[in-house]
């Protein structure tokens, strides 16, 4: 009787706590570029970050696809070493000092005289 009772018990919460936790996300953003050497300099940025497992940056489309462990960092902190790369996104701006190391074929600004 009281291994019955204990199963009923502590069964359920055995059961619960076994749940997989999803750790990965995909997501798919806009990083400004120009060409195979913004690629590069793009994902060779996000593998800088713990927890990435997956970046690809699309020219035409100035796409970046994403895989991360949720739980080892932040979507924000990839953007935020994309920018430091020199290459604005939708959440942050590279400075004008990264954005000025940049070869000159990679220049994506307008220039506003």
């Amino acid at each position: 009787m009281k291994k019955l009772l204990f199963i009923l018990l502590f069964l359920p919460t055995i059961i619960f706590s076994q749940e997989p936790k999803n750790k990965s996300a995909k997501v798919e953003f806009e990083v400004k570029g120009l060409c195979e050497m913004c690629k590069t300099r793009i994902e060779k940025s996000t593998y800088t970050v713990s927890g990435l497992k997956y970046s690809n940056w699309d020219i035409p489309s100035n796409r970046l696809t994403v895989i991360y462990n949720n739980q080892k960092t932040s979507l924000d902190n990839i953007k935020k070493v994309i920018a430091e790369s020199g290459h604005d996104n939708d959440k942050f701006t590279a400075t004008d000092e990264a954005y000025n190391n940049l070869h000159f074929c990679c220049k994506y600004r307008d220039e506003k005289d």
